[in-house]
């Protein structure tokens, strides 16, 4: 756990190529099944919904983010990353 008086840290972005196969994977499935995102009246299998989101990583329309100060990773939309990335720290303190 961080000490509460550290600066927060910006969250950082994960190049594909630094990440293994099974790390992706990983990253996707748990994404996946933290999202919990409802498809309405048809049920999309687990490897439909991950190779949607590989071809959204390939294009860049969705990033592997960390998160320093929770120690997490994430996959954020282009615009949530660019949202985000334009919030500098000095600015989130109070």
């Amino acid at each position: 756990m961080r000490d509460h008086q550290q600066k927060p840290q910006p969250p950082l972005e994960i190049p594909l190529e630094a990440l293994s196969e099974d790390a992706l994977n990983g990253i996707i499935e748990n994404f996946i099944q933290r999202e919990g995102t409802d498809y309405g009246a048809n049920e999309i299998a687990l490897e439909t919904k991950m190779q949607q989101i590989r071809k959204q990583l390939q294009r860049g329309d969705v990033k592997v983010v960390f998160d320093p100060d929770s120690e997490s990773v994430t996959l954020l939309t282009k615009n949530e990353w660019n949202k985000l990335s334009k919030v500098s720290p000095a600015a989130a303190e109070d």
